[in-house]
This record gives structure tokens, C-alpha cells and sequence, in this order.
């Protein structure tokens, strides 16, 4: 069925690309035993966002830094396909010759915190220092708790964990998909409920990508969840709309029930204040046209110039009540 001697995927040097590239390697051979394992050659990719580890990526140019160079190495040939965290992947495409070719079913989109007091959110003493490097994040727990300090937390999900450890933050706040895939569920302390942590567009989803006009398509269209591909380009749609990017306090958390698809949206500044909140219902079929309505609508509410506004966080990114 299929006639390749070598599909080469790029990924990030971290051990969650690791472990996500594995277990979706593993899909697709449970699900096809005349491929083998080693018809996938997996090469690690560093990328600017993993060397610069210390830097605010809303000032080195966001999250996409973490798939430029792996884009790069599919464009020039010397990689098939890369596999991504699709909320690592802006909506406005660098190369438009690329395209996600499988989704991976997603995972709990959800955030979790991590606290060494083993305190819930809303139970942290008054001062703790939370660690994060999300400008969502950053706005969301200003909305709820101004009493608590923010610090910047930068590096692989391992790396963040260690310094947790080390007593550098009291509470950290990372996306539980990726704590689940790396079978670290365990440190969690609460999983943050969508009612005060609406996650970011994608959160929770691995995405395939190569060239347009790839042959190895076919195979890992076995493992794509068309469900999850519904659901997230409904979430990158709006953000394309009001042209938001990764540096944006923005969430948009889309979930199909049947036959029905509802998206959520909220947009907040950097004060944590809720600007917005949107949210809309209808058939899933009907999800471009449901996306570009809520994207249009949010323009209308809120003006393209203060959406505009918030892609850049003008302050210190450390926070002290």
C-alpha cells in the first residue's frame, strides 16, 4: 500500500516532541502491521525558541520560533514532515506551499497547576510567585488574583518542573496535555476549569505537516481525527479573522457534541481585565462560516486596533502586587 524507504519527521529537541512523535508513530503502526517501525526516521530540529530559553517570546517574535527551522527543513526536502504542537503554530503562514496534513486526537485541553503546597488556585496565600510564560496565562490569573506575583518561567516542561522544584516559584501553570504524554499527570495539583482558564486555540492537539503535494499524506491520514481537525480550525479561523496571534490575550476553545459544534472566546488586557466574552452555537458543518461570524463579531464589539494593541505586552512581563 504504501512505497517509501524512509519518511524523515523533524521535531523539537524536547522530550515531549519526543513522546508525542512516538505515540503518534505508534498509532499508525497498531493500526497498519505492514509498516514498520523503522520506515520513520525522527531527527531533532533545535529551533530559535528552544535556544533562546531566557527571552519573552512575545518579544523574540512568539511561539512561532518553535517550528520556524523545522518549516525550513520541509521546504528544503531534508525533512518529510514536522509534528508540532498546534498552539505552537501561527494562524498566519509562513509558507503557504505547507499544510497540516494529519491532527492527532487531541488531548484534555485544559491548563494545570502545579503548586509545592499542594494549594488549589484560589487557595494560594496572598504573594505567590506563579510561573509562567504565556501572556494569556499571565492575564487571566491577574483577572482573578492581583494578590499573587507573576515570573516569567521560560524552557522545556522538564526544565519548568525543576525549577518548581527549586523552590524558584511557589505554583507553575502548564497545559495538562502535555504533562499527560509525558505521563507527569501525577504533579498535578488542579486542573484548572475552563470557567476561569479558557485555554488557548489548539491546546491539547499534535499536528502532522508537510508540503501540500506530499505523498505520505496517505499514511498518516490512518491516524487523523477529524473531529479535532473541526474543532481546532474553527479556533485558528477566529484568530485569523481578528488577526491575534500567539502573543494575545486571547482563548478560543471550540467542542463538538453531535452534530453541534460551540465555540467559546474570551479576549482580555494586560491588566487582566475580560474585555470579551463571546460564545456561539450551531452545526458543525457549518464551522467556517460559524468562526468567521464570532471573528466579525468581536471586531465589532471590541475595533481591530485594540485587538491590534494587545499583540504587544508593553510592560514588564514580572508582575508584583
Amino acid at each position: 500500500m504504501f512505497e517509501f524507504e524512509k519518511i524523515v519527521v523533524g521535531i523539537r529537541s524536547s522530550n515531549l516532541s519526543k513522546s508525542q512523535t512516538n505515540l503518534l508513530i505508534q498509532e499508525i503502526l497498531s493500526l497498519d502491521p505492514k509498516i514498520k517501525r523503522d520506515l520513520f526516521d525522527i531527527r531533532t530540529i533545535k529551533t530559535t525558541g528552544d535556544v533562546q530559553s531566557t527571552h519573552r517570546l512575545d518579544r523574540i517574535g512568539g511561539k512561532g520560533l518553535f517550528i520556524k527551522e523545522i518549516e525550513e527543513q520541509i521546504i528544503s526536502g531534508k525533512v518529510d514532515v514536522g509534528v508540532h504542537s498546534m498552539k505552537d503554530v501561527p494562524v498566519q503562514e509562513a509558507f503557504p506551499d505547507l499544510d497540516i496534513i494529519c491532527w492527532t486526537k487531541r488531548h484534555k485541553a485544559n491548563d494545570a497547576l502545579l503548586s509545592n503546597s499542594g494549594k488549589s488556585f484560589m487557595d494560594l496565600p496572598p504573594g505567590s510567585v506563579i510561573g509562567t510564560s504565556s501572556v494569556r496565562r499571565r492575564s487571566q490569573v491577574l483577572n482573578l488574583r492581583k494578590d499573587l506575583s507573576i515570573k516569567l518561567l521560560r524552557g522545556n516542561v522538564d526544565t519548568r518542573i525543576q525549577k518548581l522544584k527549586n523552590k524558584e516559584y511557589d505554583a507553575i501553570i502548564l497545559s495538562l496535555a502535555g504533562l499527560e504524554r509525558l505521563g507527569m499527570e501525577h504533579l498535578v495539583t488542579e486542573v484548572l476549569d475552563f470557567q476561569l482558564f479558557l485555554p488557548a486555540a489548539c491546546q491539547g492537539s499534535v499536528g502532522v505537516q508537510a508540503m501540500r503535494s506530499s505523498r505520505v499524506k496517505k499514511i498518516f491520514s490512518l491516524i487523523n481525527d477529524y473531529k479535532t481537525q473541526t474543532e481546532c480550525l474553527s479556533e485558528r479561523r477566529v484568530l485569523k479573522i481578528i488577526n491575534a496571534n500567539c502573543n494575545s490575550p486571547v482563548s478560543v476553545y471550540a467542542k463538538i457534541d453531535n452534530e453541534q459544534i460551540n465555540i467559546r472566546f474570551e479576549l482580555y488586557d494586560h491588566d487582566g481585565q475580560k474585555i470579551l466574552r463571546k460564545e456561539l452555537t450551531g452545526n458543525k458543518n457549518n464551522y467556517f462560516e460559524l468562526s468567521n461570524h464570532l471573528g466579525l463579531e468581536v471586531i465589532k464589539a471590541v475595533g481591530q486596533k485594540k485587538i491590534n494593541e494587545l499583540d504587544e505586552l508593553k510592560n514588564d512581563f514580572d508582575y508584583t502586587p
